[in-house]
């Protein structure tokens, strides 16, 4: 496929008509299979003057995926750096972000995708302050991140006022320039100075937000029985982690105190797990939007302990399930990070790239976290299972002027 990918293609009309973009190399996937590395090396050595560069994912089918679907890492400034770079995100891509990629296909037409295609795109690194920009209607919205300043670190917020006022007139002159609605991102470094890193089209991703914005009738009045503020409705999963831990370290005390067809019923162990993990695939896959109704996700460390320890006698078995219990938390973590809606004990801190934490389809279908205090947690669960929330439940989360929640089903 010799399809230059959407990130490299744009930056280049951009840096090529005058705009401050850092210099950047791209390898496409098929020379970097084929250890063609001699341009790449005369760009470090030209271009890089820093010990770290950043290695962004191009995929010459990228631009079909949401955005912060491939990855980009920060790697030493060498050819096996680089090299390091990429074959990490293309692991991520196979592993951690399998079940996104499989959600986009499965609900968003996203097109089957040959991981081993993957190119990259090598950036001179500067540190700063990261902004994302986007027109919503007439309107710019930014995302920031990153540092302020040296070591001073930025909580992550959306606002309509950039910090720095040059960066909406920027705005307007890249995407006329361009000829589409653009996704831009920036980064605004220490001494004040606008590196625009990356711009996408957003054109068709976003059309249905555009819509609303430009499809609107306000008319002259509403009458209705119940009043609702920021109102949503979900089909939920409700997770219970410690019963499937504790459900393991029981069949596992069996096969120790029997020790006949060892195993088969070790077998029987992993597949309690198999099954588990399939579950979560399975719901993931059937709705596009679904809620976690945290009952307890975190699985206890000394519970963890226990059930990896717990075949200490078989010190085969033990190692072979130890394994299995670590995967199968991560399996817990890519379904979790798929939820738009999450109820749980104060806030289930996620690591979001930027473009989940406020990317172009934050915009229509943004994340909400409805939480309980640690002191009032085993009264929640215990109203929630009383009340009988179960998986595939449909339930409404209505949130009042006070900001506070209340649950219901439907």
């Amino acid at each position: 496929m010799n399809r230059i990918p959407e990130k490299p293609r744009l930056l280049k009309i951009l840096k090529d008509d005058g705009f401050n973009v850092p210099d950047f190399y791209f390898i496409s996937g098929e020379d970097f299979d084929e250890g063609n590395f001699l341009e790449l090396q005369e760009f470090l050595n030209r271009s890089c003057t820093s010990f770290k560069v950043i290695v962004r994912s191009a995929h010459p089918q990228e631009d079909r995926f949401k955005g912060g679907t491939f990855d980009s890492l920060e790697t030493n400034c060498d050819i096996t750096g680089v090299q390091y770079a990429r074959n990490r995100i293309t692991k991520l891509a196979r592993h951690a972000k399998r079940l996104n990629i499989l959600r986009q296909q499965r609900f968003n037409g996203a097109p089957q995708i040959d991981i081993d295609q993957m190119g990259i795109m090598v950036m001179q690194y500067i540190e700063g302050l990261q902004v994302m920009a986007k027109q919503l209607g007439d309107q710019w919205e930014f995302g920031i991140s990153g540092f302020a300043k040296e070591k001073v670190p930025v909580e992550s917020y959306i606002t309509r006022r950039p910090p720095d006022e040059r960066l909406l007139e920027l705005s307007d002159t890249i995407q006329r320039h361009l000829g589409f609605r653009c996704e831009i991102e920036y980064i605004l470094d220490y001494s004040g100075v606008i590196h625009v890193v990356q711009a996408r089209d957003i054109s068709l991703i976003d059309l249905l937000e555009q819509n609303r914005f430009e499809q609107t009738l306000r008319l002259d009045g509403i009458r209705r029985l119940r009043k609702r503020n920021n109102y949503r409705e979900r089909v939920i999963y409700t997770m219970d982690n410690p019963s499937i831990y504790e459900r393991i370290m029981a069949m596992s005390s069996e096969l120790l105190r029997e020790q006949e067809r060892v195993e088969e019923k070790f077998g029987k162990i992993l597949k309690v797990i198999e099954e588990y993990e399939q579950e979560l695939e399975q719901f993931s896959l059937k709705y596009q939007y679904y809620a976690v109704l945290g009952l307890k996700i975190r699985i206890p460390d000394e519970l963890f302990h226990k059930a990896s320890h717990c075949l200490n006698e078989l010190p085969d078995y033990q190692a072979r399930l130890t394994q299995v219990l670590l995967e199968n938390q991560y399996q817990i973590d890519y379904f979790l990070s798929e939820a738009d809606t999450i109820l749980a004990k104060d806030r289930l801190h996620l690591n979001l790239c930027t473009h989940a934490a406020y990317g172009v389809d934050s915009v229509r279908n943004p994340l909400w976290f409805i939480h309980w205090t640690p002191e009032h947690h085993d009264a929640v669960v215990n109203q929630f299972r009383k009340l009988g929330f179960k998986t595939k439940d449909m339930i409404g989360i209505e949130i009042s002027p006070e900001e506070r929640p209340m649950v219901y089903r439907l």
